[in-house]
């Protein structure tokens, strides 16, 4: 997740439990033509067991050089790429979720990928296609299979869907039973016993969390416990715990970041809601913390928390970040005609937009 899953959320989430934390997503053009942001954004901690980076790009040439500049510079373990964005800037160029339509070009990205990588695995994500009646899963499963792909995950939505009404877990079973290489599930995954419940429902190798994450890192050792067949012990946790792991990331973003306080902690103020969100803290408070400006002030606002207030149930799937949908999809002209057509995208199609 762009501007998200930065090493200081990850190291954050590791402590929390095994999994493969992803680096948040970066494009390849920029990363080719040393954009000092970009590389940035693509740090490894000094630390970190497993390097693994999202990558996005539209054009084979590009891909090709910044895998080769990730294994090179970086030493990546693991390449995801991203053709699940529906951000219209993006679409209405050809690129993110709109990708998968254009089945030749989805090919010649995944092959100069997965070439370029060598023994290094690669996966992608996508959407289920489009809308209901433009469909592209199963040929984006299949593409990623004759690629020489490692696994694949299905966010289980359509672009048209944005984030809206309920992930097609169906999709995901059929997706299964399409293709040989492992498929991993992302879609509603809010509370540990999501994971087992798409898990069992779909055959689903395993599941990507993004989301439901947010403000709850905690999550990731109730998946330990649930997948491990114990009872998870922190799906209601206290306010307190809250608290405590909210200055504890921003430590880490200060430490991490070499930037003033005032600009970190304002990024961070994203981070603060999602915290709260499902929590009775009382406008006022809440509006203290999106306007938070110091580590102290935030220090000062966790104070006044009932330390020993618990999580009440519905608060459990309150959504968090992205919302939204259905909406109709920006597409270039006549792009839905023909999905064999050859065509090359223009570098607008590869804005940094956090989405999938």
């Amino acid at each position: 997740m762009a501007g998200v899953t930065d090493w200081p959320f990850r190291s954050l989430c590791s402590a929390w439990g095994a999994a493969l934390y992803v680096n948040q997503m970066i494009t390849a053009r920029a990363l080719v033509e040393e954009n000092s942001t970009t590389w940035k954004l693509a740090e490894f901690g000094a630390n970190e067991v497993t390097r693994s980076i999202q990558l996005y790009g539209t054009d084979p040439k590009y891909v090709s050089l910044a895998v080769q500049m990730l294994k090179d510079r970086l030493g990546v373990d693991h390449i995801d790429m991203n053709f699940g964005c529906p951000a219209p800037k993006v679409t209405r160029n050809g690129g993110g979720a709109a990708i998968p339509v254009k089945r030749r070009l989805l090919a010649a990205i995944v092959d100069a990928a997965v070439e370029a990588a060598g023994e290094t695995p690669v996966t992608i994500k996508f959407r289920k296609g489009i809308d209901q009646g433009n469909l592209t899963f199963l040929d984006s499963g299949r593409i990623a299979q004759e690629s020489g792909c490692a696994a694949v995950t299905l966010h289980a939505r359509t672009a048209k869907d944005l984030y809206s009404g309920h992930a097609d877990w169906d999709a995901i079973a059929e997706l299964v039973q399409h293709i040989d290489i492992p498929v991993f599930g992302n879609g509603d995954i809010w509370e540990p016993w999501d994971a087992l419940r798409m898990m069992r429902h779909t055959g689903a190798a395993g599941v990507e969390v993004g989301r439901g994450c947010l403000g709850r890192p905690w999550l990731f050792a109730d998946l330990v416990s649930v997948l491990s067949g114990e009872e998870p012990q922190i799906t209601q946790p206290n306010l307190g715990l809250v608290a405590e792991v909210m200055l504890d990331h921003l430590i880490r973003l200060l430490k991490f970041y070499d930037e003033d306080e005032s600009v970190i902690v304002r990024r961070f103020r994203k981070h603060a809601g999602w915290y709260v969100a499902g929590w009775p803290v009382g406008k006022e408070l809440r509006r203290r913390l999106h306007a938070v400006g110091s580590f102290d002030d935030l220090a000062a606002i966790t104070e006044e928390f009932d330390q020993d207030a618990i999580l009440p149930p519905e608060g459990v799937r309150v959504k968090r970040s992205h919302t939204g949908g259905p909406r109709r999809v920006a597409l270039p002209e006549n792009w839905l005609e023909d999905p064999d057509e050859e065509v090359t995208l223009a570098s607008s199609a590869e804005a940094n937009v956090s989405g999938g």
